[in-house]
């Protein structure tokens, strides 16, 4: 990804981030701001269009090949008031019972060799650039940051795996390099409601013991 983000559920604040669930141990969620503050009561939901994430392209954090890849679920309106919020967890609880394509709407996993995997999901309807089978080079714009699946408001939901298959990989740790508002660089996943710029590619950790929640 280029450009600025913040990191929202990630695994420098709390693991599991997400839950165990489809390899999600270590997932973050990552947003560009400023956006719409959230509204308690009205607007009860905002078009897509209205966050600055929508849209926003994705670059490929390193050489791999495509194994997976889906872009036809459409960009919902987000759900960052009060009543989008009590929507959203109803939601949530349906789509889980579904395929997981249904919580993690359009996405993508690559092939990042010697056993991990990346997924990147949420991603914008029809914005692929890439099949199943492509080869990408780190760096490369593959997709755009979209609203689809289970999700609030436009983001992009990453994680690492060991494994292609989502239903039974489990979750890998990883590290960014990445600077901070002011400049400085570090290597690692960035805190909760820090604000970055990515400066080079993800790296896969030593897979970590697994424990069941």
């Amino acid at each position: 990804m280029a450009g600025h983000w913040t990191a929202r559920n990630g695994p420098a604040t709390k693991v599991p981030s997400h839950t165990h669930n489809l390899a999600q141990t270590y997932a973050i969620d990552l947003a560009r701001r400023p956006a719409p503050e959230p509204v308690w009561l009205w607007p009860v939901a905002r078009r897509p269009e209205s966050y600055p994430s929508f849209g926003a392209p994705l670059l490929a954090p390193a050489d791999g090949q495509v194994v997976a890849a889906s872009d036809r679920q459409r960009d919902h309106l987000s759900r960052s008031s009060l009543f989008g919020v009590l929507y959203v967890l109803g939601e949530a609880f349906v789509r889980s019972l579904g395929l997981p394509r249904h919580l993690l709407g359009n996405h993508l996993v690559l092939d990042l060799g010697n056993g991990a995997y990346a997924v990147f999901a949420h991603l914008r309807r029809g914005s692929l650039k890439v099949a199943v089978g492509d080869r990408v080079s780190a760096g490369q714009p593959f997709a755009e940051c979209g609203n689809s699946g289970n999700s609030s408001e436009p983001h992009v939901h990453f994680h690492l795996m060991d494994g292609p298959d989502i239903t039974s990989a489990r979750g890998l740790r990883f590290t960014w390099r990445y600077q901070d508002d002011d400049g400085r660089e570090y290597e690692g996943v960035p805190a909760d409601n820090t604000c970055f710029s990515p400066v080079g590619t993800a790296t896969a950790d030593e897979p970590m013991p697994y424990t069941e929640p």
